[in-house]
């Protein structure tokens, strides 16, 4: 989805036409490296809070980041990261192409 007036669309029909949805916050997974996916998602929210006459941009989460970009999306804002490989290890896709 992208950023601006498709974003601001989306979560306007969704807030008037989805009674048992609610808008908690937004989430992006960048491309390893790019950091201004973290800077363009806190615009986003900025953008969406007004739209939605939210009281303070507070109101919605931020989900950035992920094990090798955490402290990075956290110094951004983020409110939830994404650390399973941390946790877990690395995935292993080694079976993906095995039928």
């Amino acid at each position: 989805l992208a950023p601006g007036e498709e974003l601001i669309s989306l979560a306007k029909d969704i807030t008037a036409n989805c009674p048992r949805l609610s808008i908690d916050g937004l989430m992006t997974i960048g491309a390893p490296g790019d950091l201004g996916c973290f800077d363009t998602l806190v615009k986003c929210r900025e953008d969406v809070a007004e739209a939605l006459g939210l009281d303070s941009v507070d109101t919605l989460d931020l989900s950035m980041g992920m094990s090798g970009d955490y402290p990075d999306a956290i110094e951004r804002g983020a409110t939830s990261v994404r650390v399973g490989s941390t946790i877990f290890g690395a995935r292993d896709y080694s079976n993906l192409n095995k039928k």
